[in-house]
């Protein structure tokens, strides 16, 4: 591939039953591609946290494949709260998701810790009150 083939979906950030769905897709396409189930599994663990993360924490945002030969890249965007403390935010086991949200089964504060643990590089970018853009890649070689 020349050109890095290229997927936008939309989260939810109202629907718990909708997330996921950009991570099942990119699986899907993965296998069809070809690439190795470890990969396969990484991204998509990395991509379910992430879609999680955003209808948990910030009502939704765009999440964006972008898959090259070498590597997946995966671009999380949001118009959220954005987060004030990143190192707080990526200790395990710290969350900021309400009751509610944890009676459901999540909000246990392993989404960001997961998400770098199943990558090979994760940057991000957030203002607190405009939102938060998280940018992973994974090594497909």
């Amino acid at each position: 591939m020349s050109e890095p083939l290229r997927f936008v979906y939309p989260v939810d950030g109202e629907d718990f039953m909708s997330a996921g769905t950009a991570s099942t897709d990119m699986k899907r396409v993965l296998r069809q591609l070809g690439f190795g189930t470890e990969v396969i599994r990484r991204a998509a663990i990395a991509m379910y946290e992430g879609e999680i993360n955003m209808v948990i924490h910030a009502h939704g945002g765009t999440a964006t494949v972008e898959i090259y030969n070498d590597r997946i890249e995966m671009i999380l965007a949001d118009s959220g709260p954005g987060i004030p403390d990143i190192d707080l935010a990526m200790s395990e086991g710290y969350s900021t998701a309400k009751e509610n949200i944890r009676e459901l089964g999540f909000g246990a504060g392993m989404g960001l810790p997961n998400m770098k643990k199943y990558t090979d590089g994760m940057e991000i970018e957030t203002e607190v009150g405009k939102g938060t853009t998280v940018r992973m890649t994974v090594k497909t070689r």
